[in-house]
């Protein structure tokens, strides 16, 4: 598992200050991964996390340690926190798919229509800023094809600024709508990976209600509704059930 090395520039582009001490502990984490001291590397990596300061990096780098130490559950939670700032990206992907293939549970996921599947790769293309920074970009771009179409005065460019003006508008609209859909998504999802070596799925929120079926640590669920401690679950074949809710960690 390849570390990524956090440095203090990524937190700033984040809209962190990053201090001295806080980029010591960065570096004595990169360290102690390094060496293969990786129990030391998670005290250090959780202890940033705790205190504020939050990457994909970090979340990565965290999960890669956890995985060394054969911890799978927390290794896939972090995989996918950094999934979730860093949509698309190969590493993390990657990472994520090895920890998943050594987990109990292998689940068949509901087949989906290709152009549903479509819109989901494009908007794993970019992050939700990203594609924020595009619609913006495009939207500007408009105004300065405009002004060049109305300033020109030969046909031929005037035909050219048009048709650039209607790729950049359908550009433009792809990247506003995608990023509505995504930073909804995002504040809406409601995913957790299971902690529980085996977990038993109840028909309802009873102890004493049916086992509807039983799921494994490491599998990541939906929570779909919530009542008391127990929490209501979707896995991605469509099946669900109530489980209580100290057995999941959130995404």
């Amino acid at each position: 598992m390849k570390l990524r090395f956090v440095i203090g520039i990524l937190f700033l582009i984040a809209g962190f200050n990053v201090s001295a001490d806080e980029q010591t502990d960065i570096d004595k984490a990169n360290k102690a991964y390094m060496a293969g001291f990786y129990e030391n590397s998670i005290t250090i990596y959780e202890k940033i996390i705790s205190g504020g300061m939050v990457s994909p990096e970090l979340y990565y780098n965290l999960g890669n340690a956890y995985f060394k130490s054969n911890n799978l559950p927390p290794a896939i939670l972090n995989y996918e926190r950094a999934l979730k700032l860093s949509p698309g990206d190969e590493d993390i992907i990657y990472n994520l798919g090895v920890a998943n293939s050594r987990i109990v549970d292998k689940i068949d996921v509901l087949p989906e229509l290709f152009y549903l599947r479509w819109w989901k790769s494009l908007k794993t293309w970019f992050s939700p800023d990203g594609w924020t920074l595009m619609g913006i970009g495009s939207f500007s771009m408009l105004f300065v094809l405009a002004a060049l179409f109305l300033l020109s005065r030969s046909v031929s460019g005037r035909k050219v600024f048009f048709a650039a003006g209607m790729v950049i508008l359908i550009i433009n609209i792809t990247s506003g709508i995608i990023a509505f859909q995504t930073y909804n998504e995002y504040r809406l999802q409601n995913t957790a990976i299971v902690f529980t070596p085996t977990l038993p799925v109840k028909s309802s929120p009873d102890e004493t209600s049916i086992d509807l079926f039983v799921i494994h640590e490491g599998l990541k669920v939906t929570i779909i509704d919530k009542l008391g401690d127990w929490n209501e679950i979707r896995i991605v074949n469509g099946s669900k059930g109530w489980v209580k809710a100290t057995n999941l960690r959130p995404v």
